[in-house]
């Protein structure tokens, strides 16, 4: 299938988002479409499956031009779209979630339930997936629940899947699995619009791609015939110098100290300490135990033993409003889901989390409040109209500086940071990066919780590493490399 958009034009509420964008995707390919957050890189592939309707321009299918009423129309044409933000009802089982809408039914009418689970499970074995079809998925991972919406899309005879951040979640073997299955897909003819900001994926799987910029296009090129710096440049209209800021903070005392920390089943005798000024990577395969691990720090785990102490003093984390008067903070992995409320302005977003600092005698100081928001807008380089901009308006990479806003005002004196960077483009995580150095030279204790291992590798102080509920080790920087991360993370040990 060919499919070719030309001269695109998209607005909301009078913000142009695409400006005379176009794309040309060819039959049997697998396509980088690539941009910063609010490039318009998924608006664009929204308006060809017709969940928006464009304002000027035109695609051409196979020779003939369409328009899409709806995305089922064009899932029936062959055209699949997989999107970033997950579509799973999560109180009903893999299987009812693969069916919903497609359900198979035998002669008397009634759902052939043995056949669904049959055909579920002979995706799941292709994708090398281990998942049981009558799982429920609020019992899933975030990155098996991905592999739930890939597994979906691959149901249907596409002829065009549109992959959007489809590893975001993933762990470092369920994306190797999902590259045989995109590679296999091609051999077979199927067209592959793959979008994500991991470079390294780019030049690992794609045959080709195209770069929007500010919502107009800027160049198709062959992967062959460019490198990361090109691709870079064109994106963001200027080089980004060292991909990874310099550190240079001054590390001080033990800040948190974690001994013998305990939930039975999930996580077993943690014992770490994080010092002011230090950034501790915390690595490990996806179903480890890492975010278990925060969440129990942070007071959102119930039946947890073991001692937590801040500054010399141990504390009771019973509940999240606890772990923050004791000044731990935590950026949480889904932003959407637990990090925002996405439907209310950047105002109402970072002063809820900071009430104390902006109230006199229970009252709101609206003049407190204006100045606390304008400084996070400014001091973060958030993107936006002003204030009272909806954050679910932003673009992926300013809802997360917006959640570093809330957190950092609260002024904690650790700071737990899970995926910071997940789905956030290359230059939004170098100021992202930088956010995290300016706090650590602060004197914040900072736990980066990430599965990109270039990240974890050019950011932390120490890593530690954790498999099945357990600290396998912790490396100092010297030490540090992807192959012992891996040797730990799989359960060997270094130097055997």
């Amino acid at each position: 299938m060919q499919i070719e958009m030309r001269g695109i034009d998209k607005s909301f509420g009078g913000n142009a988002v695409l400006k005379n964008a176009g794309f040309l995707l060819e039959g049997g390919e697998i396509h980088a479409l690539m941009g910063e957050n609010g490039a318009g890189k998924s608006t664009l592939m929204k308006i060809l499956t017709g969940v928006y309707t464009k304002d000027a321009g035109t695609v051409i299918v196979d020779g003939q031009e369409v328009c899409y009423k709806n995305p089922q129309e064009a899932e029936k044409a062959g055209i699949v779209f997989i999107h970033q933000e997950l579509n799973v009802l999560f109180d009903l089982t893999v299987e009812e979630n693969m069916f919903l809408g497609k359900e198979i039914h035998n002669r008397f009418g009634v759902c052939d339930k043995k056949a669904m689970r049959a055909q579920v499970k002979q995706i799941l074995d292709k994708l090398g997936v281990n998942i049981a079809p009558g799982e429920v998925m609020s019992h899933l991972s975030v990155g098996q629940q991905q592999m739930i919406e890939i597994a979906k899309a691959l149901m249907v005879d596409a002829k065009v899947i549109i992959m959007d951040e489809p590893t975001a979640a993933l762990t470092q073997s369920e994306t190797e699995v999902l590259f045989k299955v995109v590679k296999s897909l091609r051999e077979k003819g199927v067209s592959i619009v793959y979008i994500s900001h991991r470079m390294e994926e780019i030049f690992e799987l794609c045959d080709r791609i195209t770069i929007l910029r500010d919502g107009s296009y800027i160049a198709t090129k062959e992967i062959k015939d460019t490198d990361m710096n090109d691709v870079v440049k064109m994106m963001i209209g200027r080089e980004i110098g060292e991909r990874y800021p310099q550190r240079d903070c001054k590390i001080g005392d033990v800040m948190l100290d974690v001994q013998n920390l305990t939930r039975p089943g999930v996580f077993e005798k943690v014992s770490f300490q994080v010092r002011e000024g230090e950034v501790l990577g915390v690595s490990g395969l996806m179903g480890a135990g890492r975010t278990e691990i925060m969440q129990a720090i942070f007071g959102n785990m119930p039946h947890v033993t073991g001692k937590i102490i801040i500054d010399g003093r141990e504390v009771q984390n019973k509940s999240p409003q606890q772990a923050m008067k004791n000044g731990i903070g935590f950026i949480t992995e889904d932003r959407k889901v637990e990090g925002l409320m996405l439907g209310e302005s950047i105002m109402k977003n970072i002063s809820m989390a900071n009430l104390g600092r902006i109230s006199r005698h229970g009252v709101l100081d609206k003049k407190a409040e204006q100045n606390l928001v304008k400084r996070g807008i400014e001091e973060l380089h958030i993107k936006c109209f002003g204030p009272q901009h909806e954050c679910d308006n932003l673009s992926g990479g300013n809802q997360q500086k917006v959640v570093f806003a809330k957190w950092i005002y609260t002024e904690p004196k650790v700071l737990i940071l899970d995926e910071p960077t997940r789905g956030v483009d290359i230059g939004a995580k170098k100021e992202i990066y930088n956010i995290i150095n300016d706090l650590a030279a602060k004197g914040v204790a900072i736990i980066m919780v990430s599965s990109e291992l270039p990240e974890v590798l050019g950011m932390s102080d120490r890593i530690m590493v954790v498999r099945e509920g357990m600290v396998r080790g912790v490396l100092d920087k010297e030490e540090a490399d992807q192959e012992n991360i891996m040797i730990l993370a799989t359960g060997g040990n270094i130097n055997e």
